[in-house]
């Protein structure tokens, strides 16, 4: 399913720097956002994907939980996927909760059938067999991560933060486990300040920086956005900076970042923030962004999971993205996520499970008449021996590869004509190139080695008909 917007500052300069690919020439780079692209021509233009309707994986018809449970958490932990989310439920008669806010815990070995134990930490109307697993400061909006920190400690295996409202001061505080269920705070004073707080805030560690990562919300001329800091230590802070965002996008109301760095591609940020729509019965929409720092993204301004994908999900509140992107087993070309629907609707509320090619947020498509994507200047790097796509291809569509010199001129031996068209759906494609002279068709060759000594910068023009390319990757 897809919808065709365009893409901002599409036509670009030729930058005088060529684009590296990482330190071997080997990272994986999506059409994401614009920062492969120099130009497309002809029935070519970049497409938002949706991700996939699937399964109602949890309902919240605890006693515990209800109609307003909301911020959900889910990671994967070896064998184990594990979920975090309040509990909570909203009389719509009298306008009030009808109990206390509660984090609660579910997990699964599949994703999508999930399994509420007995943890037996806290009482609830009497008894302790519910699978709550923190009470008190923290519980309207807990999140929680696992501790991927080499140096971390064991008792600070898996992290976590959250608001302290309504106990507590303003501000994010922070919490450890040894493993996953049972939380202690790890100071009892808030670590940030600077902020509204009141949503899913996040934390995880980046290892692409080498340091902890947190983002959270504030309001700023009373509009919510978002704020990132980091920290060597998860308790001291650097200053927080506000998110920044490429020109010409609107001002919205931005919150529940669900930022994560894309494990196929980990110099990437991906971002499902909800956009609040406070003038139209203040509905919430999932949306779409990247970033390549942390700091800077890109938006993509259409919802990812529109009112339309099953169901309740048109009113106050009712569409949340969770924070988590997961591979489930039996699945290992797609890779799922998850919203809410039916908040404030009900005796309770539902999460359902959203699915996603690997690399299939944003396309190139060619349409039916075809056209070309021209790459910026790509510096090969030392272990650049051939070119894979992730690309699919419709009945009768096509899609070939040239090599270009930065001048424009084809690369004997691997032009567009001597490319092997590529057709059908392929995560990881080699692209092929025939050597022809006169009539002669040569041996098809994938080895594009041989270029990195006397074409070390290249360009690529990508044909495509009836085709939607998703990334791509230069592989030893």
């Amino acid at each position: 399913m897809t919808v065709t917007v365009s893409l901002f500052g599409m036509l670009v300069a030729v930058t005088a720097n060529p684009l590296s690919l990482g330190p071997n020439g080997t990272q994986r780079e999506l059409f994401i956002d614009g920062h492969m692209i120099e130009k497309l021509t002809g029935d070519v233009r970049q497409q938002l994907q949706l991700p996939e309707p699937k399964e109602v994986v949890l309902t919240t018809d605890a006693p515990w939980e209800g109609n307003t449970c909301a911020y959900y958490t889910i990671f994967r932990d070896g064998d184990l996927f594990r979920m975090y989310y309040r509990g909570s439920h909203w009389d719509t008669a009298t306008k009030k909760a009808t109990h206390r806010e509660v984090t609660c815990y579910a997990e699964s070995r599949d994703g999508v059938n999930w399994v509420k134990p007995n943890l037996g930490l806290f009482e609830f109307n009497g008894s302790k067999e519910n699978n709550i697993l923190l009470d008190g400061l923290g519980t309207h909006c807990f999140v929680a991560f696992k501790n991927e920190n080499p140096n971390a400690r064991p008792e600070a295996r898996y992290r976590g933060v959250s608001r302290g409202w309504p106990l507590g001061k303003t501000g994010l505080y922070i919490y450890e486990s040894p493993d996953g269920i049972r939380w202690k705070m790890t100071q009892s004073e808030p670590v940030i300040t600077q902020g509204a707080f009141d949503s899913q805030n996040l934390a995880f560690w980046d290892a692409r920086i080498g340091k902890y990562r947190e983002y959270h919300r504030i309001f700023v001329d009373g509009i919510r956005a978002i704020m990132t800091a980091t920290s060597d230590d998860f308790v001291q802070w650097s200053k927080p900076e506000l998110l920044g965002y490429q020109e010409g996008i609107p001002n919205q109301h931005l919150y529940t970042n669900a930022i994560l760095p894309y494990a196929r591609a980990p110099h990437l940020y991906l971002g499902f923030p909800t956009r609040y729509l406070p003038n139209d019965g203040q509905r919430v929409e999932p949306t779409l962004m990247v970033s390549r720092d942390g700091l800077n993204f890109h938006r993509w301004l259409e919802p990812i999971v529109p009112e339309s994908a099953p169901k309740d999900r048109g009113g106050n509140r009712s569409n949340y993205m969770a924070w988590g992107l997961v591979e489930l087993p039996g699945r290992a070309n797609h890779l799922s996520v998850y919203a809410t629907e039916a908040y404030y609707a009900g005796p309770d509320s539902r999460l359902r499970r959203f699915e996603y090619r690997k690399d299939g947020f944003v396309s190139v498509n060619g349409g039916k008449r075809g056209g070309v994507l021209i790459t910026k200047p790509i510096q090969l790097g030392r272990l650049a021996d051939r070119l894979t796509l992730n690309y699919r291809a419709a009945e009768g569509g096509r899609v070939r590869v040239g090599l270009y010199r930065p001048d424009g001129n084809a690369i004997l031996g691997f032009s567009l004509a001597e490319c092997r068209a590529l057709s059908g759906d392929q995560l990881s494609q080699a692209v092929m190139w025939k050597s022809v002279q006169g009539n002669v068709v040569g041996k098809t060759n994938a080895d594009i080695s041989q270029l990195r000594k006397s074409h070390p910068v290249l360009q690529l023009r990508i044909e495509l008909k009836n085709a939607d390319l998703f990334s791509i990757q230069f592989q030893p």
